[in-house]
């Protein structure tokens, strides 16, 4: 079986370096934010490209608090991309704010920023760009519709550790950025973890408070704040992680161009990587429109898939608006019935991707064959 993560692997090869950055944490006792959280969150602010990282609990946890310390609230709106995980929907939910939905460009399965312009409104208060599957939005154009109207800029980074866009890293591209460390990701904790990067001090102070209760000094609440706050532990490993990321990342990529050559002839389309960007490849997602057939052989050939996402968030039950019937954001739901993700990690080796590769292209042959 080729699995599509194979986080046993990344332990195995960090083992002892994890295992005393845990017993550091045990020997400490300071389980929750503490020295290695802080430490951390130095480390990941410089590798973002400096500004302050603030560790909390979960990339969702992140999102709400960006989207707090902005002041987007009741009546705001705040405009997003329905081809993303719910969670960044569901953090604009939490403020008590309207998403707002704008189609994505499909060849990068990001927001448009022709269609974001047209989703503008005088109670638009936050612009939250997704870095899908690892590739940066359009941030410059992103950056010129928020400037003209003083809007802010979220980016939703989960997906997107040490991507680059111009030459500059997911985390210095907005006015904040959230990440996630769940750990499936590029960066990933051994449990729920996630940090908002942001250069702005005034932002950085609200979220430092409001993820620990309001909290300015113990006991004392000066705001109704939040249990968001970040694990002694992870902060240890994401440290050790942290020290890897560019190694792992370069592997990614390496893996990305060797599935990208071998798949040249197979019938499916494969990603976009923009000359002007650092693709990180947290997904290696390609399209086609017998997506499901496809996901049936692999699995049936032993190769373990992903599909991110099958159904885009304006028509899942729990975030259905009549703004948004079916139909009315056509390039996410397209997206979401051709897109499946291939098995895609540092530890991935070249004879698992040819067989990936072969058999995609065997599947495909079937599919010709099938529809002549």
């Amino acid at each position: 079986m080729i699995p599509f993560l194979d986080l046993k692997a990344q332990y195995y090869g960090i083992k002892d370096e994890i295992d005393s950055a845990i017993a550091g944490v045990l020997e400490s006792s300071q389980f929750v934010l503490g020295k290695a959280v802080a430490a951390f969150e130095e480390e990941f602010a410089q590798y973002c490209g400096g500004g302050q990282a603030i560790g909390v609990n979960s990339g969702t946890s992140a999102l709400h608090l960006a989207l707090l310390a902005a002041g987007v609230g009741p009546g705001d709106e705040a405009i997003t991309t329905p081809f993303t995980f719910a969670a960044t929907v569901a953090a604009i939910h939490y403020c008590g704010a309207t998403p707002v939905f704008a189609d994505i460009d499909p060849a990068t399965f990001n927001l448009d920023p022709a269609r974001l312009r047209a989703a503008v409104t005088e109670r638009t208060k936050a612009i939250v760009p997704v870095h899908l599957y690892g590739h940066p939005a359009e941030m410059g154009a992103i950056n010129e519709v928020a400037r003209a109207r003083k809007i802010v800029v979220i980016e939703d980074a989960a997906q997107a550790h040490g991507a680059e866009y111009q030459g500059r890293r997911a985390g210095s591209l907005g006015d904040m950025a959230c990440f996630s460390f769940y750990p499936t990701k590029n960066l990933g904790a051994y449990g729920e973890g996630g940090a908002v990067v942001t250069a702005n001090p005034g932002y950085a102070g609200a979220i430092r408070l409001l993820r620990n209760w309001g909290q300015t000094r113990r006991y004392e609440h000066a705001v109704r704040g939040y249990n968001y706050r970040l694990e002694g532990m992870q902060g240890a490993i994401l440290r050790v992680k942290l020290r890897h990321l560019e190694a792992w990342t370069e592997a990614r990529r390496a893996i990305a161009g060797a599935y990208t050559g071998l798949l040249k002839d197979a019938g499916v389309v494969t990603p976009v990587a923009q000359p002007h960007v650092r693709h990180v490849y947290h997904a290696y997602t390609i399209r086609t429109p017998n997506r499901d057939a496809l996901v049936e052989q692999l699995t049936a050939a032993g190769i373990q898939t992903g599909v991110h996402y099958p159904v885009p968030v304006h028509l899942q039950p729990a975030y259905r608006d009549p703004r948004y019937p079916e139909g009315s954001l056509p390039f996410a739901e397209q997206a979401a019935r051709e897109v499946v993700s291939l098995p895609i990690y540092p530890e991935l080796r070249r004879e698992q991707v040819e067989a990936v590769c072969e058999a995609v292209g065997q599947a495909e042959l079937t599919r010709k064959r099938q529809t002549r």
